[in-house]
Formats: C-alpha cells, sequence, structure tokens
C-alpha cells in the first residue's frame, strides 16, 4: 500500500468510477467556481449586468423658426448709409433708371439675402474685415423685410417716374429716403419695427 498524502486523490478506474477526495482530516472537498478561468459563466447562470452607462443619443436640432440666420447690424446700416446717397441722387436727378436699381437692390437683399445684395457684398468684403467683431448680432429676417418693402416704394416711385408722374416718384423716394437716414443715422429701422408688429398681431 502507498501511504496517503494530505492531498491524495484515487484515479478513476477503467470503468469511469468517481474520483475520490481526501486530505486526511475528513474535510468536504472545495467548492468549485461557477465559472471557469476562460470567464464564461456555466450553463443556468446569468452574465452580471453592466455597470457602464448607455451612450447618451444625440438631441434632434431645434427647428428653422428657433434658431434664425444672425448678421452683423453694423451691415444694415452701412447699406442704409449707401441708399440714403443713392435716394438724394434720385431726388435731385428724377432719373427713374437710377431708382430702379436701387429698387434691384432691395430686391436683392429682400429675397436672396443681405448678403448678395450689392451693398451686403461690399460690406463684408471691404468694411467688415477692418472692424472688430460686433458685441452681439441680430436675427436677419426684420432688415429682409425692410428691404422688401424699401423694393415696393422703389417700384412705386419707379413707375410714378418713367411714367411721368414725377410727384409720385418725388413722394415714393421720398419716403423711402426718410426710412434709409433714419437706420443709417440712427439705428432705426422701420421696416423691422413693421415686422415685429405684424408678428406680435399674427400671434395675437
Amino acid at each position: 500500500m502507498h501511504p496517503r498524502g494530505p492531498f491524495h486523490a484515487s484515479r478513476p478506474s477503467l470503468l469511469g468510477a468517481p474520483r475520490h477526495y481526501d486530505d486526511g482530516h475528513g474535510l468536504p472537498p472545495p467548492a468549485v467556481a461557477d465559472h471557469p478561468p476562460c470567464g464564461r459563466p456555466l450553463p443556468g447562470h446569468h452574465h452580471r449586468l453592466s455597470l457602464t452607462p448607455a451612450p447618451a443619443r444625440p438631441q434632434p436640432l431645434p427647428p428653422l423658426e428657433s434658431s434664425p440666420m444672425q448678421i452683423d447690424p453694423r451691415g444694415p446700416r452701412f447699406a442704409a448709409a449707401l441708399t440714403t446717397l443713392v435716394l438724394c441722387a434720385v431726388l435731385i436727378t428724377s432719373s427713374g433708371a437710377l431708382l430702379a436699381a436701387q429698387t434691384a437692390v432691395f430686391a436683392l437683399g429682400a429675397f436672396a439675402g443681405l448678403r448678395y445684395s450689392p451693398y451686403g457684398w461690399l460690406y463684408g468684403v471691404a468694411v467688415r474685415p477692418r472692424l472688430s467683431p460686433p458685441d452681439e448680432l441680430e436675427d436677419a429676417r426684420p432688415p429682409r423685410f425692410a428691404q422688401g418693402v424699401g423694393a415696393v416704394f422703389g417700384l412705386v416711385g419707379t413707375v410714378g417716374y418713367l411714367g411721368g408722374a414725377h410727384w409720385l416718384g418725388m413722394t415714393a423716394t421720398g419716403l423711402a429716403l426718410a426710412a434709409a437716414f433714419l437706420n443709417a443715422a440712427f439705428g432705426y429701422c422701420l421696416g423691422c419695427e413693421m415686422y415685429v408688429l405684424i408678428r406680435r398681431v399674427r400671434s395675437a
């Protein structure tokens, strides 16, 4: 017979007899781990829940109405100054062609955007690079609406000058000139105030 050591286990027989464990003190065999060394769980066991937080879903973009295009407020005032000079020349010369050109500038600013009008392009290329950044930006919709109002007055004045009704041309040009001068000299935009008033009435 061979002496038994402290951790002696009988070899399995050829008939597949179960193995016996004896540590010499009558203690039960050590417990078998639920998970093998490779880390895979045994059948019938569930994986532990992961404590890692799930990645946050991207938030949807705000609607276009709540995030309008912002512009440098000095640009419309620069355009108003040039408009004042042009309209003064129209009143002096009674030129329907010059007023028609100014009306086209109004229409470009209203329908294509302020940056696409000749005055807006000139400000962006020749003036703004020489200035410091603006303290704040403003919504582009009120100035564009004001350009549309100017286009209406310019169209009426052009029809008056070219049609022989100089009084109509002078009246429409004078009203447009007054609005442009207020914006250029004092930063007060009549067309912008009209836009705000219309929005308030529609939302009431």
